[in-house]
């Protein structure tokens, strides 16, 4: 079944597996929920009965998110939050536990990356993006555990981190930030089961979302699916199913792993440069705005 994002104007699917009411009582935050995957989980969380409380540091694209879950006849609200800020993030949730009295579900999606070859980037550019997907997955990480999770005795925390995990060209920054989030993840599966914290890293490759499809270099584009054995890029709604199953009950006996949605690219590995990069000429680099985006 489909229908329409009455903000992105984009149709999306529903989930004829996942039941409405399976997420019922639930508070699941969401970091990133804004854009892309982040909001495409959020619409999908709220859809099944939880209550989401969305953040990021732009106001505009997490309220537009939280509105539209509203007018599907769910529970959502949204605060800004640098995740790279330690008391910003303990400031949110203060607010969320004010207003919803516990988290049961975070969903560390926000995150952010730039494409570039590893000689071309700057010591700046490189400790941007570690700040922002390791120290703000810690940030918040620990935040919901130490404030919610350990005094409500249980929780989930689900890592958003990507795939190939066999070495990453043009993206060397986020791949080293990746790889810590999800040893991160199983340390603290162990250090945490003992408060009834499970937490998982949920590896995404390709996906079709709007930053993949309209800043990457055509060139990246193709050879990234020169190398999908299933000839085709995810969607955005096929991680939202992914994300709100994992935040089920189904999903209890999973922690300290690393699952990987990616059409099976982790699996195949071609040289480099690739062939399209060098019918370029070139290798190419993204079309950036001014630092990482959550």
């Amino acid at each position: 079944m489909r229908y329409v994002d009455p903000v992105e104007g984009k149709e999306r699917f529903l989930s004829q597996v996942l039941a409405s009411g399976l997420l019922d009582g639930k508070v699941c935050v969401v970091s990133g929920s804004g854009t892309g995957l982040g909001r495409a989980s959020a619409l999908e969380l709220g859809r099944l009965g939880a209550t989401v409380v969305g953040c990021a540091r732009r106001a505009k694209p997490i309220e537009a998110t939280a509105a539209a879950i509203r007018d599907a006849g769910g529970s959502a609200d949204c605060a800004t939050v640098d995740i790279r800020d330690e008391e910003s993030v303990g400031r949110f949730f203060d607010g969320v536990l004010e207003r919803h009295g516990r988290v049961d579900v975070l969903i560390n999606n926000a995150g952010g990356q730039f494409a570039a070859p590893a000689e071309s980037i700057s010591p700046k550019g490189y400790r941007n993006v570690i700040d922002l997907n390791v120290l703000g997955t810690w940030n918040m990480t620990h935040a919901a555990a130490t404030k919610a999770m350990i005094p409500q005795n249980g929780g989930r925390i689900l890592n958003v981190t990507v795939s190939p995990h066999y070495g990453f060209p043009l993206m060397v920054h986020t791949g080293a930030a990746r790889a810590a989030v999800e040893s991160m993840t199983r340390t603290l599966s162990i250090e945490w089961a003992r408060f009834g914290i499970t937490i998982c890293a949920l590896a995404a490759g390709a996906m079709a979302t709007e930053t993949f499809m309209t800043k990457y270099p055509e060139t990246l584009k193709k050879s990234v699916m020169q190398g999908q054995p299933l000839a085709r890029f995810g969607a955005e709604d096929e991680w939202a199913s992914f994300v709100a199953y994992m935040s089920s009950d189904a999903a209890a006996y999973f922690t300290g792993c690393v699952l990987t949605m990616d059409g099976g690219r982790d699996n195949y590995a071609t040289t480099f440069p690739p062939a399209t990069y060098i019918e370029a000429g070139q290798i190419s680099s993204e079309q950036r705005r001014e630092g990482p985006t959550q």
